[in-house]
């Protein structure tokens, strides 16, 4: 079967058309789950784990941090829908309701809705992507991780690869653009300007903006730190805060990277061959409940980005059965698939018999002719 802009077609008249209809009092409700989960953890946590107990507290505010981050990463992906259109038909109020939400998790609104529209345009383009852009077997990281690797085992190199990237992966893109594309050099989500070449200069207001907002909410954070203490204020929000952002890298990683998705260069690629390159992976209900569904339904998401979260499970589930050969679904536990995304996709080689397409270079086997 050819993946192209027919196939596109096809995929989307296979859909009711009702599904991809926005309903802001829908998206309004699952604000308010998503918020209200976030606030009633903190006000129990704030209540009930004493200040008194000092150090003793720390696996409480651990066990805080890791459920009100997994609520947080919800309020994230609804912040995330703001930005493709998906709440409202008017521009407007997606991002009044958007840039607080994202504010609120210290992501700059604007700055992030840009870099991901390109993300999403490009999907698994092998030099103009915008998150997890592989890099060609023979370059410099590829040599370092894989002597590293050799030298420690599958097993430890895994461990220490995946630490990395969920705890610095996420800053290290705001302010460095790691892990993006090498067409744009060194990017800044925070600061505009000439030698910023991810951001048009038509966009350097809505940067500045973005970044207004991330400065007062610190602001805020410091003076609450101030009148209620930084460890109170430290366990409250920044333990959920850095869960947050766990969950954030672990989906964008997983549902990109994997030895069984070619990347395509310039000759070959398309959107629609880029977007079903999108892998499902295999989330835990619960998981997929307080996600808004972003991890079962991710294949889905990349082909109509503006197709609201509260309709997409049911978009799966006509498009999977029809397009079974195309649609990409990875049923391994969550955690296997993380430990063996890490050993086994460091690079990226071009496919001898099928010019144009780049495989990660331990991929056992290559897929059969369309």
């Amino acid at each position: 079967m050819e993946i192209d802009q027919k196939l596109f077609v096809k995929l989307k008249s296979s859909l009711p058309p009702e599904l991809f209809e926005r309903s802001e009092a829908k998206f309004l409700l699952s604000v308010f789950r998503g918020c209200a989960l976030w606030a009633a953890a903190a006000y129990v946590a704030a209540k009930f784990i004493p200040a008194s107990l000092g150090w003793w507290a720390l696996p409480l505010w651990l066990a805080y941090a890791v459920v009100n981050g997994t609520f947080g990463f919800g309020i994230w992906v609804l912040a995330h829908e703001c930005g493709h259109g998906s709440f409202s038909k008017h521009h407007v109020l997606n991002d009044l309701l958007g840039y607080p939400l994202h504010t609120f998790l210290l992501v700059p609104y604007f700055s992030w809705q840009y870099s991901h529209s390109i993300h999403h345009s490009r999907t698994n383009h092998l030099t103009e992507g915008e998150s997890f852009v592989p890099v060609p077997f023979g370059h410099e990281q590829e040599k370092m991780k894989n002597g590293w690797r050799r030298i420690i085992g599958d097993d430890a190199f895994s461990l220490a690869h995946n630490l990395i990237f969920v705890t610095v992966g996420w800053p290290l893109y705001l302010l460095y653009g790691s892990s993006g594309s090498p067409l744009h050099g060194t990017t800044n989500h925070f600061v505009p300007g000439e030698n910023n070449k991810l951001f048009p200069k038509s966009w350097w207001s809505k940067i500045w903006a973005s970044t207004a907002g991330i400065v007062v909410l610190l602001a805020i954070l410091l003076y609450l730190s101030q009148g209620y203490g930084y460890g109170r204020i430290a366990g409250l929000y920044w333990g959920p805060y850095l869960v947050t952002n766990v969950w954030l890298v672990v989906y964008t990683y997983l549902h990109h990277t994997d030895d069984n998705a070619p990347h395509y260069d310039s000759t070959t690629w398309n959107f629609t061959k880029g977007a079903l390159c999108t892998i499902e992976r295999n989330y835990p209900d619960f998981i997929n409940w307080l996600h808004f569904g972003i991890g079962n339904t991710h294949v889905v998401h990349h082909l109509f980005s503006q197709l609201p979260h509260y309709n997409a499970l049911r978009a799966r589930q006509i498009l999977e059965p029809k397009f079974k050969e195309l649609y990409r679904v990875d049923k391994r536990p969550v955690w296997q698939a993380m430990h063996e995304t890490a050993t086994r996709c460091l690079s990226v080689k071009e496919d001898p018999n099928r010019k144009g397409e780049w495989w990660y270079t331990s991929a056992s086997s290559l897929p059969k002719s369309e």
